[in-house]
């Protein structure tokens, strides 16, 4: 094995590692930072941050925001397999770019 390949083999990016981070920490958005998507895992994190701080000032359920985080989140579940052949195609071109 080629010193590229190993390279590209260290920085590809696990579906299985991608689906627990959905899993567990989709609704935050982990798994698109994981995936080398930070503005939206970023807007996933905001709007999770920003519907728990209502919920907990309000005392109440706001069901439309949770309604699309979960929706997003979801949704995710579909995209997660092309957003990791997207991240490893960046690493591809960038790391075999180099020879």
């Amino acid at each position: 094995m080629d010193r590229t390949s190993a390279q590209y083999d260290i920085e590809k990016k696990s579906l299985i590692a991608a689906y627990v981070l959905w899993f567990f920490l989709g609704y935050v958005g982990a798994h698109r930072f994981y995936l080398g998507r930070p503005i939206s895992g970023f807007i996933m994190l905001a709007l999770s941050t920003v519907t728990l701080m209502l919920t907990l000032v309000s005392f109440g359920v706001l069901g439309f925001l949770w309604a699309i985080v979960g929706l997003w989140w979801l949704v995710d579940a579909l995209l997660v397999p092309g957003m990791a052949a997207g991240s490893n195609s960046r690493i591809a071109d960038r790391v075999f770019s180099r020879r």
